[in-house]
């Protein structure tokens, strides 16, 4: 789980011209886990320490599970990541104000980031589908795996909290992608 903010969404929670701490690189060049963190609140409950995902974007949108939609009383839909039309709000807390999101909560489509010459490399374009593999004891194949494909991605395959359980995933293991 994680949330994503508009640079005005950002001011208004944490205060004016405020900046957000880089505290790790993530695998997809430019983005960063960042130090400060929120609250969410649906109608049935609250999450505490929501990380943020650097840097600012155009659009505010919270990825959950479906045990987080549980535990917040959303039922979040399934959806590629910016696509929040007709999704459910929620209320963030920040440390100088609130902010109630009238959409913006889904739960993200298990996707694969790829570089552009990857991709072509395989026959992929961004919106095309594959299987994943996963090794191990826990093993499973994930199917319908979104491609997102472009010149500034990285090959990295993103599930949620509830998928990676499932399947035993640890971060960084290698798993096989098989072509529909």
């Amino acid at each position: 789980m994680h949330i994503h903010l508009t640079g005005s969404h950002i001011e208004l929670l944490f205060g004016k011209n405020y900046q957000l701490t880089n505290i790790m690189d993530l695998t997809i060049p430019g983005q960063f886990a960042c130090a400060e963190n929120v609250s969410i609140i649906g109608p049935e409950g609250r999450i505490d320490n929501v990380v943020l995902v650097g840097p600012a974007r155009p659009y505010s949108q919270v990825e959950i599970s479906r045990t987080n939609g549980l535990t917040l009383g959303i039922d979040a839909p399934l959806r590629t990541s910016g696509d929040i039309a007709g999704s459910p709000g929620i209320r963030i807390i920040g440390p100088e104000a609130e902010l109630e999101l009238t959409e913006g909560v889904i739960m993200a489509a298990r996707h694969v980031h790829m570089h552009s010459d990857d991709a072509e490399k395989l026959g992929l374009e961004t919106g095309d589908t594959v299987n994943i593999r996963v090794p191990g004891p826990r093993g499973l194949v994930f199917n319908e795996v979104k491609i997102k494909c472009g010149q500034d991605e990285a090959l990295e395959m993103h599930v949620d909290f509830d998928e990676g359980h499932a399947a035993g995933i640890t971060d960084f293991q290698e798993v096989e992608l098989i072509l529909n």
